[in-house]
């Protein structure tokens, strides 16, 4: 059954094309929308140029999923300038509104708390961030296609971290034919990677490992790739970090002459719509539950 949203007053500010997906349906379901920084147009959809206004009495917020920046600036994928959320524009929702965003920072939490408002973040959820590592994943094969001048399958593949999306990627480097070790230092993890047929390793060892690695697939969102792990590693390796921040001393690596990518949003840019339909089937569901 569709949420139903009809009458609820919600903001959607910045995005980028997986917010165009669900401004839509969020319209389509009958809320009214306040759109700042996306192009979307359409019934129940009034854009808004001063936002002092349009956030008065808001029963929701909507915020790109990768949130604002420790400045306060939006990501906005379609604007020019900046799009600031101040603390003074949080005072304006309605009491108790939801405030929607993928990975809230620790500026975004603070705000929010002090404003009085409800903080969700869809992406600690698992329904959200599951199907959300399947293009994380794909994405980071493509950029590793791209990038190397051997074939994924026979290629050694090092993944750090095994969940969500490092369960994905292993998976689905296996099944391209990767030699593939995860290196986890969750017990129950490397168990079930075992169980799927994959190498383990404790995050201990992983300086004995890099030597040995074409491509190492970083997840942990923690400094696991320091100077002392990347001197280990060859001059050929490619390393893509998909972690929150990343998990990687880029400019060790850059001293090394080693190719390190840090690779945020890889869903909203290799697959928006996919990205965009995921959203677009979880958050209606949480804005009628959450808005009185």
């Amino acid at each position: 059954m569709q949420p139903d949203l009809q009458g609820k007053t919600i903001a959607v500010l910045g995005g980028d094309a997986r917010e165009k997906i669900l401004a839509g349906r969020l319209a389509m379901l009958g809320a009214r929308l306040i759109v700042a920084g996306l192009p979307v147009q359409g019934e129940n959809i009034t854009p808004c140029e001063d936002l002092v206004r349009g956030l008065v009495g808001v029963q929701a917020l909507i915020l790109p999923l990768p949130g604002i920046n420790d400045q306060g600036h939006i990501y906005s994928a379609f604007l020019d300038r900046p799009l600031i959320l101040s603390e003074e524009l949080l005072a304006l929702p309605a009491p108790g509104a939801l405030v929607v965003v993928g990975t809230a920072r620790p500026r975004l939490k603070e705000m929010v708390a002090r404003a009085n408002l409800r903080l969700v973040e869809v992406m600690k959820m698992d329904e959200v961030a599951i199907l959300n590592s399947i293009p994380s994943a794909e994405g980071a094969i493509q950029v590793a296609m791209e990038k190397l001048p051997i074939t994924i399958h026979g290629s050694f593949s090092l993944v750090l971290g095994f969940g969500r999306t490092g369960a994905t990627l292993a998976r689905m480097l296996a099944a391209l034919g990767a030699r593939t070790t995860v290196v986890a230092r969750n017990p129950a993890q490397r168990a079930r990677a075992y169980e799927m047929g994959l190498g383990t390793a404790d995050l201990p060892d992983l300086p004995c490992l890099v030597g040995e690695a074409d491509i190492i697939f970083n997840t942990i969102p923690a400094p696991v790739l320091d100077e002392h792990v990347l001197s280990r590693a060859r001059g050929t390796v490619l390393i893509l970090d998909l972690a929150s921040g990343g998990g990687t001393d880029f400019e060790a690596a850059r001293r090394l002459n080693l190719t390190a990518l840090l690779l945020p949003g890889l869903p909203g840019k290799v697959a928006p719509q996919t990205a965009g339909e995921i959203m677009a089937r979880v958050v209606p569901r949480l804005l009628a539950e959450g808005i009185a």
